[in-house]
């Protein structure tokens, strides 16, 4: 199973038009430039019909965005945990607050994920359901509170006490699961302030995605990653 370099930023690309087909390849090179300029981590999301032409473009990680929880079989229109690995899915979000789930399919997408040695990033919305989604063992969890999503407005920044709860209640459960931020995150500032509160790294998307220089708007990030010190 694929490890995740820390502090990573995770690019997910959604279905958005300037993220799908051939600008998701463009939008995943421009990660691997910035992965390869600063040394930050830098994995990218696109949704499943560009998995395999992303995967074969970039040297980076590529998550998918969701997998179902079945085996191989008669499950028309599901997403196989293994063909998303064989199409170059090192891993899969899973539980986004735009494709949640009942926790105990959070718990069986988990381990599907697992036997087909797919790294999982699961979202949740409240520190609780960190908690809770940590007794599952994912490999990583993000706290990404619904309201700011796509707002613009950080929550690293904006509500930093959601941010430092769903830390801590991670560590009460396994302090060995990484906790990531998203939700409004589009600057170095924010992603900076984010690793403060004791996170290590972020998920986002329309910062990146529909942003004029999606580029310059990564470097800048990941330098911020190179340079913020969280003991400050």
């Amino acid at each position: 199973m694929y490890r995740i370099k820390l502090p990573v930023i995770i690019l997910n690309l959604k279905t958005y038009l300037q993220s799908t087909g051939d600008r998701a390849v463009k939008l995943a090179k421009q990660c691997e430039e910035t992965a390869e300029k600063t040394g930050v981590e830098v994995a990218v999301a696109p949704q499943f019909t560009d998995i395999a032409p992303v995967a074969k473009a970039v040297s980076i990680p590529v998550l998918a965005q969701h997998i179902d929880p079945y085996e191989a079989g008669k499950y028309t229109g599901h997403i196989l945990a293994e063909a998303v690995r064989d199409c170059g899915a090192v891993g899969t979000l899973l539980n986004h607050s735009e494709r949640k789930l009942p926790l105990d399919r959070v718990e069986a997408c988990i381990k599907r994920a697992e036997k087909a040695e797919l790294l999982t990033v699961t979202c949740a919305d409240t520190p609780e359901t960190c908690k809770a989604v940590a007794a599952l063992k994912p490999s990583l969890i993000a706290i990404e509170p619904p309201e700011l999503i796509g707002s613009g407005i950080p929550v690293s920044k904006a509500k930093p006490e959601i941010v430092t709860e769903a830390v801590k209640g991670v560590n009460e459960v396994d302090s060995k699961i990484p906790v990531l931020c998203g939700a409004g995150i589009t600057t170095g500032s924010d992603v900076g302030a984010a690793l403060r509160l004791g996170t290590k790294g972020i998920l986002l998307a329309s910062g990146v995605v529909k942003s004029e220089n999606p580029l310059n708007v990564l470097m800048d990030m990941a330098n911020a990653i190179l340079t913020s010190n969280p003991s400050d």
